[in-house]
């Protein structure tokens, strides 16, 4: 199906986004990125503008959509996703969950393209079952501070529900759990950069609460092939997309400081507000729709995420260096982690 298709990649230029460009262009898909770099980087699709298959258009999908031409495929992933980015811009966020997510769906429905939405395992809130099934109805606090960027997303899949309902747009939802990898911003406010630039860097890895809140983690690539699994397919979910060896949040930052080879404290913090004390996906339908499931196992995904900041540097540290000796990142450390 991607093979000569045109796929159009709302958010493309991000974490996330950046992967599936890529995947879609090795697949044969001729790619329409937008994006505007409010939390993405124009060096994330360096290796795509080396290439052909791929343009990329700067804009704002809450302002306005367009593109010229036939559309086999929309993705919509644009919006602020860390807790760093939907706190500093909650209006943002909750415009491209709203008229964002809109534009998207009204670009699918004109040009009788496929429409998937990438929601995310925060619509279920702080859960009140374990793991979480698609059939969970979820446990959000509509006025906390993660609000904005909750219920954005809860919002982006009754309108893409209604679309499907009202206007017969071929619609998919996917449900994303963690997802970790390469191109994540250090101070992006998530777990895995957080706990690697402080390791990297010599400084206190910060745990929230007792760190006893769980966690399931899914490598990019994982995510991005599931995705992509979902887009190819005629069903309308949604389906959870995520890992399924549950972590605590202490047991990951103690394994990549075993990683990094850093011998920086664990310190303890204030819990955030609303933050979820269990997170497991119910992987049920994805295996049975799909014939997906994660293959990256935790232990390779971490140490080649470690390598990837170490090479790139932090903070402006120059590549290959770091702020202290305890900070280097040996082969032997990464080799004998599990």
């Amino acid at each position: 199906m991607l093979n000569g298709s045109r796929v159009v990649v709302t958010g493309g230029a991000g974490f996330l986004g950046s992967h599936v460009c890529e995947a879609l262009v090795e697949a044969g898909a001729d790619v329409v990125c937008l994006d505007n770099y409010v939390t993405s980087t124009p060096a994330n699709l360096d290796r795509l503008r080396e290439g052909t298959g791929f343009t990329f258009v700067r804009c704002d999908v809450s302002d306005a959509v367009a593109v010229d031409g036939a559309v086999d495929l929309v993705l919509h992933l644009a919006s602020p996703a860390s807790p760093a980015d939907y706190l500093r811009l909650p209006l943002e966020t909750m415009r491209a969950g709203s008229a964002g997510t809109t534009h998207a769906l009204e670009l699918a429905r004109a040009k009788g393209a496929r429409f998937l939405l990438a929601s995310t395992s925060e619509v279920y809130g702080d859960p009140l079952c374990h793991p979480q099934p698609e059939e969970y109805w979820g446990n959000v606090n509509p006025i906390g501070p993660r609000a904005v960027y909750d219920e954005s997303k809860r919002f982006s899949e009754t309108l893409t529900s209604a679309y499907r309902s009202e206007h017969g747009v071929d619609t998919a939802i996917v449900r994303i759990f963690n997802s970790y990898g390469e191109r994540m911003r250090a101070h992006d406010g998530r777990a895995v950069p957080t706990f690697i630039r402080q390791a990297l860097a010599g400084e206190p890895i910060t745990v929230a609460g007792d760190g006893s809140q769980t966690r399931t983690l899914c490598h990019v690539t994982d995510t991005v092939r599931g995705l992509l699994a979902m887009a190819q397919s005629e069903h309308a979910g949604p389906v959870n997309i995520g890992g399924t060896h549950e972590v605590t949040v202490l047991e990951l930052a103690e394994r990549i400081r075993a990683i990094s080879g850093s011998r920086s404290p664990i310190r303890f913090v204030e819990l955030p507000e609303n933050d979820p004390r269990l997170r497991r996906p119910d992987l049920s339908r994805a295996v049975r729709l799909l014939g997906w499931q994660p293959r990256v196992r935790l232990a390779d995904g971490l140490a080649q995420t470690v390598r990837w900041f170490a090479d790139h540097g932090i903070d402006g540290v120059p590549t290959g260096q770091t702020r202290t000796s305890d900070a280097s990142v040996s082969t032997a450390a990464i080799t004998s982690s599990t």
